[in-house]
């Protein structure tokens, strides 16, 4: 799994960071808006959140669209998303994620 915190676009005030990467098990990249809230001024809540089920976003692209009006997109992170799930091919799941995609999904896959 790769993880990549974004900074927040100067015009969001109540974002507190943007979050991409790619997902390895669930074969999908995420991305995540983390913004203030009252119960967690400082740490934010993620209030947007995409890239949870199987599959949901299959390119980078797809991901930094999620986060682009909040935060700032380097242009060699489409990139570098790419190449981590790229790094990942032929990489198996252990015995305890093969599990949970079972007891989750009904299938490994």
């Amino acid at each position: 799994m790769s993880r990549y915190e974004l900074t927040p676009r100067n015009d969001q005030p109540d974002v507190i960071k943007a979050v991409v990467g790619w997902d390895r098990p669930l074969q999908t990249y995420f991305a995540q808006v983390f913004t203030r809230t009252e119960a967690e001024p400082e740490e934010g809540e993620a209030t947007i959140w995409h890239g949870t089920e199987p599959g949901e976003l299959l390119t980078p692209e797809a991901a930094l669209a999620v986060v682009a009006p909040y935060a700032e997109v380097p242009e060699t992170l489409a990139a570098r998303l790419y190449d981590d799930m790229r790094g990942t091919i032929g990489v198996r799941d252990g015995t305890h994620q093969a599990e949970a995609k079972r007891l989750l999904f009904g299938s490994i896959h």
